[in-house]
C-alpha cells in the first residue's frame, strides 16, 4: 500500500485530506468535506482528517494580529486570501470573526498603537489603517460573520475565488467552494445561484477581476450576470461609481468596457453611452463613435504604459511607439508624479482621465450633421459634452474639483488637434501666446489634454496613421510639456509684475472688471515675451488702458 510519502501529494497542498493507513483516499476544502468524500467509498472506516500545509507568504501584519488575539477565533478572508494564493501583495486585509468585530478591532488597534473607526455599527464592522515609515498604508477591516457560521459567510460572498478563509489560530485554509481550484483554472464562478441577484454590483466586479487577473468568467455565471443587469439601478450611485472607477484604473479598461457592453450594462449604468454605437464619422476617422471611444481608451492605456518610469523602448519594434518614447521619454517622471496627485482621496487622477476619455465624444450623436459636400460634422460637441459629463459626474457624487477637471478636459480636447493640424500643414508651432492661453484655460489638466490628444489621434486613424502626422503630434506634445515643466515662469504662469493696487494708483482706475482684464493682458504680454520688467509692465499697462478706455 502506498503511503503519502510515496504518493504525489502536490495536488492536495492547501487542502484537507482523509487518510487511511497512510494513504490519502479523499480530499476537500474543509474537514467536513474531506470526511464526507471519504465516507462515500469507505463508509465503515474512520479516516484521519489532516490539513496538508504548504508554504506561502503572509503579510507581516498577520503576526501582529495573531499576537494581539492569541485565543480568538478569527479568519483572514476575501481578496487578501485570494491575493496570497496568487502570490500578489495585498494591503487590504479583511478579517471575519463570529461576533463582536468592533471590539476585536479595538483590541488590535490598541496592540498596534493605531486608531480605528467604526464602519457600520449595525453590521458590526470596523477598520484600522496602519501606515509604515515608507508611506504604505495597510487597511484592516473586521466584520462579524454574515450568517450563523463561517461556512454560511463564505457561501454568501460574490465569487469562489474570494470565498477562501485562513484560520489564524489553526494556521489552516478553509475552502468550501473550491475557490483555490478556480484560481488554478483561472476561472471566475459565482458562489451561489442568487449571488448576482443578491448584489448586482458584482456584475462590474466580475468584469474588473477578470481583467485584473487574466481570468475567464464561466458561462453559467456570465448568464446570471446578464439576467441581473436590470437590477443595477437599485444600487447606490456611489457603489456604481466606485466599481466603474476601479475598472478604469485597472488593466485593459477597453476590454472591460466592451464586456460591460456585451452584458447589456450601459442602459442601466451609463445610458448616454448607448447612443454612440453606430454613429458614423468621416475620414480620417476609421471607426464609428463607440468603436473610436474604445480605441482611444486602449491607446491611452498603452501610451501611459509606454511613458511609465522604467519602460524600455527596446521592448517594441513599433515605429510609432519608438517615436513616442524618443520625443517624450524624458518626461516619464513628471507624468508619473502628475498622476500621484489627487483631487479626491478615494479616486485617482488616472481613473478620472479615463472617465473623461470615455465621455470625450459623448455629444457627437446630438450634434451630428452633414454638409453639402457630404462631410459629417459635429459642431460644438466639445462644449455640449462638457455639460453632459458634468451632469453624469454630479449623479455619481464626484467632488467639485473632479467635475471641474472633467469639464476642462472635455471642453478643450479639440485644441490639441488644432495645434497638430497647424504643425502638420504649415510647420507652425504653437505660439507663446497660444501656449499661455492653453494652460490658462486648462491648468494642471493641460497634461491630461496632451495625453488624451495623443490617444485620440491614434484612436481616430488607427492603422492609417502615418509617421509624419504622428511626429507632428509628438512635436506639439513636447512643446506644450516642455513649457509646462521646464519654462513655467516664462510662458505658463509668469510672475505678477503689477497688482490691482498698482493699476489703480498708476492709471487712476476704479476697482472693477477692467482692472482684472488689464492684469491679465500684462501677464499675457509677459508670456509672449513683450514684457519682462516692472517698468515695461507699467508702460504696457498705460498703453492698454489708453486703448481700452476709449
Amino acid at each position: 500500500m502506498m503511503d503519502d510519502k510515496a504518493q504525489n501529494i502536490s495536488p492536495y497542498l492547501g487542502r484537507w485530506v482523509a487518510r487511511l493507513r497512510g494513504k490519502i483516499i479523499a480530499s476537500g476544502g474543509t474537514p467536513e468535506q474531506a470526511l464526507r468524500a471519504a465516507q462515500k467509498s469507505r463508509h465503515k472506516e474512520t479516516p484521519e482528517i489532516i490539513y496538508m500545509s504548504f508554504p506561502f507568504a503572509f503579510p507581516p501584519l498577520l503576526n501582529s494580529v495573531c499576537s494581539a488575539l492569541p485565543d480568538a477565533e478569527i479568519y483572514l478572508v476575501g481578496g487578501a486570501m485570494r491575493d496570497i494564493l496568487l502570490n500578489r501583495v495585498s494591503h487590504d486585509l479583511d478579517f471575519a470573526v463570529p461576533k463582536n468585530a468592533i471590539a476585536t478591532a479595538r483590541r488590535v488597534a490598541s496592540a498596534l498603537k493605531t486608531d480605528f473607526f467604526v464602519l457600520d455599527e449595525s453590521l458590526d464592522t470596523a477598520r484600522l489603517i496602519v501606515s509604515t515609515l515608507d508611506g504604505v498604508r495597510d487597511i484592516l477591516d473586521f466584520a462579524a460573520f454574515r450568517g450563523p457560521s463561517l461556512d454560511s459567510d463564505l457561501r454568501g460572498r460574490d465569487f469562489t475565488i474570494n470565498a477562501i478563509a485562513f484560520d489564524l489560530r489553526q494556521q489552516t485554509i478553509l475552502d468550501p467552494l473550491n475557490g483555490a481550484a478556480d484560481l488554478r483554472a483561472k476561472k471566475i464562478r459565482a458562489c451561489s445561484e442568487t449571488s448576482l441577484q443578491d448584489d448586482p454590483i458584482r456584475i462590474l466586479r466580475a468584469v474588473r477581476q477578470a481583467a485584473a487577473f487574466g481570468f475567464k468568467i464561466e458561462p453559467e455565471t456570465r448568464n446570471a450576470m446578464k439576467a441581473a443587469v436590470n437590477l443595477l439601478p437599485n444600487i447606490s450611485a456611489e457603489r456604481q461609481r466606485d466599481e466603474l472607477f476601479k475598472i478604469l484604473e485597472g488593466p485593459r479598461p477597453d476590454a472591460s468596457l466592451r464586456a460591460l457592453e456585451m452584458l447589456g450594462v450601459f442602459p442601466h449604468l451609463l445610458p448616454e453611452l448607448t447612443e454612440l454605437k453606430g454613429v458614423s464619422q468621416s475620414a480620417p476617422h476609421i471607426y464609428d463613435v463607440w468603436e473610436h471611444t474604445l480605441s482611444v481608451i486602449q491607446h491611452l492605456d498603452g501610451l501611459l504604459a509606454d511613458l511609465a518610469p522604467g519602460y524600455s523602448a527596446e521592448k517594441t519594434n513599433d515605429i510609432l511607439t519608438g517615436l513616442l518614447t524618443l520625443r517624450l521619454g524624458r518626461y516619464r517622471q513628471q507624468i508619473a508624479e502628475h498622476f500621484t496627485k489627487s483631487l479626491n482621496a478615494d479616486r485617482s487622477l488616472r481613473a478620472l482621465l479615463f472617465f473623461a476619455a470615455l465621455y470625450h465624444d459623448i455629444s457627437k450623436p446630438a450634434t451630428r450633421s452633414v454638409d453639402e459636400s457630404g462631410r459629417i460634422r459635429f459642431f460644438d460637441h466639445d462644449q455640449l459634452g462638457a455639460k453632459v459629463i458634468s451632469e453624469r459626474a454630479r449623479l455619481f457624487n464626484l467632488s467639485n474639483d473632479e467635475i471641474e477637471r472633467l469639464q476642462t478636459i472635455i471642453q478643450n480636447h479639440m485644441r490639441f488637434h488644432f495645434f497638430v493640424s497647424r504643425m502638420e500643414g504649415g510647420k507652425k508651432e504653437p505660439s507663446r501666446k497660444a501656449i499661455y492661453r492653453f494652460f490658462r484655460e486648462s491648468g494642471e489638466g493641460g497634461v491630461d489634454l496632451v495625453l488624451l490628444g495623443l490617444a485620440d489621434l491614434r484612436g481616430t486613424r488607427g492603422h492609417t496613421l502615418n509617421q509624419e502626422t504622428w511626429a507632428a503630434a509628438l512635436d506639439v506634445a513636447r512643446i506644450l510639456l516642455e513649457n509646462y515643466w521646464e519654462k513655467p515662469q516664462e510662458t505658463v504662469a509668469p510672475p505678477r509684475l503689477v497688482d490691482g493696487h498698482d493699476a489703480i494708483k498708476e492709471y487712476n482706475m476704479k476697482q472693477g472688471p477692467l482692472v482684472g482684464l488689464l492684469l491679465e493682458a500684462i501677464r499675457e504680454a509677459q508670456a509672449m515675451g513683450k514684457v519682462s520688467t516692472r517698468a515695461e509692465a507699467i508702460e504696457f499697462g498705460r498703453a492698454w488702458v489708453k486703448e481700452n478706455q476709449k
